[in-house]
């Protein structure tokens, strides 16, 4: 299979400091950069996915800010793509089918932020467009929530949305397992 290295949203904003800090978010970047650098090391293509709020009312990733720049643990080196998006599906309005139908990629290796969020929303539609697709669990990262008045932490909203994913839409491992199996 053709594979590519999807970082979703690894942005500052995200990071401590940020405008919305994650629960785990400097762990998973941790595993996204080893993520990052088999797949240099072995010349496979890599896609950074930035987000962009502009719908009137955003907090976060707002243009021209620091906080929607990617973090300099996930910075794309020189030549590799980043596509610009504005909606939690990374396809959604954006030049990215195109690109990896171009590369003949079939398999996607996806990781980034948030689970619930940008990861879910990109995997169930890459799985709709044919992509094969791996899930990095311990690349991703989330929030706590909140719903009918409980809060859901952080750890059990990550673990429910990779249970979601996992059979059907990708194959959900950690980052080992890709890094071992990159030569498949």
């Amino acid at each position: 299979m053709n594979s590519c290295l999807l970082v979703v949203d690894l942005q500052n904003d995200y990071f401590p400091g940020g405008r919305m800090t994650l629960v785990g978010i400097e762990e998973a970047a941790g595993h996204a950069r080893m993520l990052l650098g088999e797949f240099r090391k072995r010349h496979l293509p890599v896609i950074h996915v930035r987000h962009l709020s502009v719908h009137p009312g955003a907090t976060f990733f707002l243009p021209d800010t620091d906080g929607a720049e990617i973090n300099p643990a996930a910075a794309p080196w020189e030549g590799e793509t980043t596509v610009v998006k504005n909606f939690p599906n990374s396809f959604r309005a954006t030049p990215l089918l195109d690109l990896l139908q171009a590369q003949n990629i079939d398999r996607l290796v996806i990781c980034g932020a948030m689970s619930h969020m940008c990861i879910d929303a990109t995997t169930r539609a890459a799985f709709d467009l044919g992509f094969t697709c791996v899930v990095v669990a311990d690349a991703c990262a989330t929030k706590d929530l909140t719903f009918g008045g409980r809060t859901v932490t952080a750890a059990e909203v990550h673990t429910s949305f990779m249970a979601a994913l996992s059979g059907i839409y990708a194959r959900v491992v950690p980052t080992a397992e890709v890094m071992a199996g990159l030569g498949d």
